[in-house]
């Protein structure tokens, strides 16, 4: 399946690595939460399937694209893939999930209080939420395929309209994750410095999309190719948990109902 822009990570494209590496450790972060039936919200191409899945009684993943979902029912025969735009999240009962994972979806979602709403319908009593999304502060620069972007007290004060017991930390790197980041935002400050205009902010979020996409792709491969392996050596632990959400590159939210 080609669905990959900058956007969607790839998990076989070299320059790529540092970003599949920080998205697959949100995975790993979320095994000791996983119990019971488990939802999935933005499964995507499955990163986290082979990683979850075992530790639930039961797993359901919803994802907008169609593609995406035929070929990971054709893959993981017996767990339930659903192709489903929400929320709402219709189709699912009330207080139907022991644990739901999210991961940097919220950001893609217009209506997010809903989003969050949703979440706390289907969860159990007792049962906890985990949703990944890009720390604001850490953004090098717009990114046109997201509604927006938080802080950590933003997302935390949001969270807190409908849910009583919230828990922000974040997800950040060790030296070797954090040398790539200072390397990607000197690039990217070579690229954006000719953005005399300020058109980044001030154009409509469709018409930045395909530029976007083009440049950060060729960072991506130039950062490949000249900081001697790093890109290829970073994996899944290098990126770690923090409790100061605000110094992280992604926050890491816990919501229990």
């Amino acid at each position: 399946m080609a669905t990959y822009t900058t956007e969607i990570a790839s998990d076989s494209i070299p320059s790529d690595n540092p970003i599949h590496q920080r998205l697959l450790q949100a995975y790993y972060l979320a095994k000791p939460y996983i119990k019971g039936s488990l939802l999935e919200l933005g499964c995507g191409e499955g990163r986290g399937v082979e990683l979850l899945a075992p530790l639930a009684g039961e797993y359901v993943a919803l994802d907008k694209i169609s593609s995406v979902i035929e070929a990971l029912k054709a893959k993981h025969a017996g767990l339930d893939f659903r192709q489903a735009v929400f929320p709402p999240f219709d189709g699912i009962d009330d207080n139907s999930f022991d644990t739901i994972v999210s991961f940097q979806v919220i950001e893609h979602v217009k209506a997010d209080g809903d989003f969050l709403s949703e979440i706390h319908r289907v969860l159990k009593p007792g049962g906890k939420a985990i949703l990944t999304t890009p720390n604001i502060k850490k953004t090098l620069t717009r990114n046109p395929w997201h509604v927006r972007e938080y802080t950590a007290q933003e997302l935390t004060d949001l969270a807190k309209k409908y849910f009583d017991n919230v828990i922000m930390k974040g997800v950040g790197g060790n030296k070797k994750v954090m040398t790539y980041y200072e390397q990607n935002k000197k690039s990217v400050e070579r690229i954006t410095r000719f953005d005399i205009f300020n058109l980044q902010y001030n154009l409509p979020a469709p018409l930045l999309r395909i530029p976007y996409d083009i440049l950060n792709r060729m960072n991506r491969n130039k950062l490949n190719t000249s900081n001697t392996g790093l890109v290829a050596e970073i994996v899944h632990e290098d990126y770690i948990l923090e409790e100061d959400a605000d110094k992280a590159l992604d926050l890491f939210l816990v919501l229990e109902k």
